[in-house]
């Protein structure tokens, strides 16, 4: 479905559901390559001589982060093909909030894989040494608290967009089923995040998107991006919660 719009310097832009599905879809093979990545004994050799990373390290840093951070660039400069709704300078802190966040979010990439392999291959026993006590903070704290600022960043940035670029069609059945779609692998991944790992901040970065998800939906109406996070990240909640009380 394509809606032909009108922005405020009178050219026509084209918003294409059908591109907005296939970027989503880019993030949908991404959790599914990561899950392989991390679980899977094929990626577990040096990737060179010198032992200094794995190969399950380097695609995690280096290959997999890329590839989703082009798709959501390109799925933000699609939204943007609308009219803009409200001030420009909305528009300027958003795009600024993304900027931000994609930055931090690859900052927490290139601190945690490194940390993460050094902390698995030689602090397993953990904090033996200060050497070990260091690479385990930078691991599981310090790293983890760059990746969720700057995924809060980026995809609040991204729902907010939606709004000020809003999308005037009719969503039909069918681009319901591929949003929703979408979102449930998205939020098997929160699952498989929050439900077999110890619970910390990450279950308040996935609360904190899901209220903001439901709480544009009420006061804006529906729109493919709101869609899209609701069904993502109340799935993730509610699983999440369902295999711990059951647990």
């Amino acid at each position: 479905m394509t809606v032909v719009s009108i922005t405020n310097s009178g050219a026509q832009t084209a918003v294409s559901l059908n591109k907005i599905h296939g970027l989503l879809a880019v993030q949908t093979v991404v959790v599914i390559l990561v899950s392989l990545n991390r679980l899977g004994p094929w990626t577990t050799g040096y990737v060179a001589a010198n032992e200094f990373l794995r190969w399950v390290d380097l695609l995690n840093m280096l290959a997999l982060p890329l590839i989703s951070l082009v798709a959501f660039y390109l799925l933000k400069k699609e939204v943007e093909k609308g009219v803009l709704v409200g001030h420009g300078r909305v528009h300027l802190l958003l795009n600024l909030a993304f900027i931000v966040g994609v930055y931090v979010l690859g900052v927490s990439y290139g601190a945690h894989e490194v940390t993460n392999y050094l902390h698995v291959r030689f602090c397993p026993g953990g904090a033996i040494n200060d050497l070990c006590r260091i690479i385990i903070f930078n691991d599981d704290g310090f790293s983890h608290w760059l990746f969720f600022a700057g995924f809060v960043l980026m995809n609040a940035a991204l729902l907010l967009l939606q709004i000020i670029f809003p999308y005037r069609q009719k969503i039909d059945r069918r681009d319901i089923i591929f949003l929703v779609t979408n979102g449930l692998f998205i939020g098997l991944g929160v699952f498989a995040n929050l439900a077999f790992e110890e619970i910390g901040l990450d279950l308040y970065v996935v609360a904190l998107l899901a209220l903001l998800s439901v709480g544009v939906w009420r006061v804006y109406g529906r729109q493919p991006l709101t869609i899209y996070y609701a069904t993502a990240y109340l799935f993730g909640l509610a699983a999440t919660g369902v295999y711990k009380v059951i647990g």
